[in-house]
């Protein structure tokens, strides 16, 4: 095994540890923050396989963006920060799943490869990278897109409670307004 092998599995199981910890915390932030060390130890795996540009797309768009912006839209929603009893569920059938799952794809990868080695192609470069984007992966790039913008209204929706509440009328005496619930804020 050489260097970077055991780098490679070293940050492979950073990876693998904190997504266990994401899915497992009762802190919604915390789990936020278990997956900005998950993704870092990803980009961390992508720089190992000599693949920097696709690193850094990591850092910045996964990292940097996704996660401030799940992050944001916890605080902005007013969703609680500490332990929440709504994320205590029995977990047997999701380790149950996800184990069978795991152990399934280790023996489809051993059978397939068979501890043989795998030459790496060259690595990739930007101008290639921006070729498959706009080229072949032009759709999915949008729609990717599509789905952040809806992301960004659904948190904007839910963090203002005045959004989709009637307007209030007025009762025609001396300019007072009438709220359309009863007890609601003017």
């Amino acid at each position: 095994m050489t260097g970077a092998d055991v780098l490679l599995l070293a940050l492979g199981a950073v990876a693998v540890g904190a997504g266990v910890l994401v899915v497992t915390t009762k802190h919604l932030v915390r789990a936020g923050l278990y997956l900005v060390v998950c993704l870092g130890a990803l980009a961390g795996d992508f720089l190992v396989l000599s693949a920097e540009l696709v690193a850094w797309v990591q850092v910045l768009i996964y990292v940097g963006a996704v996660v401030v912006l799940l992050l944001f839209a916890v605080m902005l929603t007013r969703a609680p920060i500490g332990a929440s009893d709504d994320l205590d569920r029995p977990g047997w059938p999701a380790a149950l799943i996800g184990g069978g799952a795991g152990l399934g794809l280790a023996a489809l990868l051993v059978d397939a490869y068979r501890w043989s080695t795998v030459t790496l192609p060259d690595a990739g470069t930007a101008e290639r990278l921006g070729e498959q984007i706009f080229q072949s992966w032009v759709l999915p790039f949008e729609v990717l897109s599509v789905l952040l913008l809806s992301a960004l209204v659904g948190a904007i929706v839910l963090s203002r409670p005045d959004i989709g509440r009637a307007a209030p009328q007025r009762d025609g005496t001396a300019g007072d307004l009438v709220d359309s619930e009863p007890g609601g804020r003017r």
